[in-house]
């Protein structure tokens, strides 16, 4: 799968709109597309990463959150597959200035929406 332009969506982000998205589409998403959102989320909050990897990671969820993208997520099963794809291949490069207490984070923030089954999901996920 060719990755899109993700970064021409960076000014589709928002905090607001990410956490609406987020909170729309957990379930149907499922905890890997979650947990990676959420890590992004909050390594972009965090003053240790680059200005250039803050804006990979807005451009990303700026796709993630966008109602246009190369796959629309309307789509049954396909639809979230391009915005998991976009957030993974940011995740992959920015992992290194991933924090352990922002995987913390956002495993805690994953209960909110998924039982603990569902959370072991993103036990095999490898960045």
């Amino acid at each position: 799968m060719e990755l899109p332009d993700f970064m021409s969506f960076a000014n589709k982000f928002s905090p607001a709109d990410f956490v609406d998205k987020v909170a729309r589409i957990a379930k149907r998403a499922g905890a890997k597309l979650v947990y990676a959102a959420l890590i992004l989320y909050y390594t972009l909050q965090s003053e240790k990463v680059s200005k250039t990897d803050k804006a990979l990671i807005v451009g990303a969820l700026g796709y993630m959150i966008s109602p246009l993208d190369a796959v629309p997520d309307a789509i049954p099963i396909v639809g979230l597959t391009d915005d998991l794809a976009v957030l993974v291949y940011v995740l992959k490069k920015v992992w290194g200035d991933v924090e352990p207490e922002i995987k913390d984070k956002a495993r805690e923030r994953l209960s909110k929406w998924f039982d603990e089954d569902e959370i072991k999901e993103i036990d095999d996920m490898k960045f």
